[in-house]
């Protein structure tokens, strides 16, 4: 029975599929905005990892990125529009009632990211979600 398989096992095990796969060809620095020159393309067969170049433009580095690596998924997000400890404006809007107030932003975020929020008036931290304008929708 192994070896009727036996031939089929080998053609998957012997042909690897390769794929392009974005990389950086510079060294870009955690919270950077990414540029074309700053990364390039190569053949690799590494899941989770952006394969088209467009994808990675325009978004920012979440961590250093260095040279010939591999630029995976979670190594790059939206530009941040909230900086760590800069006031914010918090929303909280249902059932007919909205609610505003100012918070200290605890980490840094970009637009539709979730961002800890600490109250400033009772000290306590919330969650939402950054909006386009830089305001904090809380989520209930």
């Amino acid at each position: 029975m192994t070896r009727r398989f036996l031939p089929l096992i080998l053609l998957c095990l012997s042909s690897q599929a390769s794929a392009d796969i974005v990389v950086a060809t510079q060294i870009i620095r955690a919270d950077t905005v990414i540029t074309q020159n700053a990364i390039g393309v190569k053949k690799g067969e590494i899941m989770g990892v952006f394969e088209d170049p467009s994808l990675v433009v325009g978004q920012e580095a979440r961590k250093s990125l260095y040279p010939g690596r591999p630029i995976k998924l979670g190594d790059v997000g939206a530009p941040a529009l909230v900086d760590r400890n800069q006031i914010v404006s918090l929303t909280f809007a249902g059932n007919g009632l909205t609610i505003e107030t100012e918070g200290r932003a605890l980490d840094r975020a970009g637009v539709g990211e979730k961002l800890r929020v600490m109250n400033m008036g009772s000290r306590t931290t919330v969650t939402g979600t950054v909006m386009p304008d830089g305001t904090v929708r809380v989520m209930n």
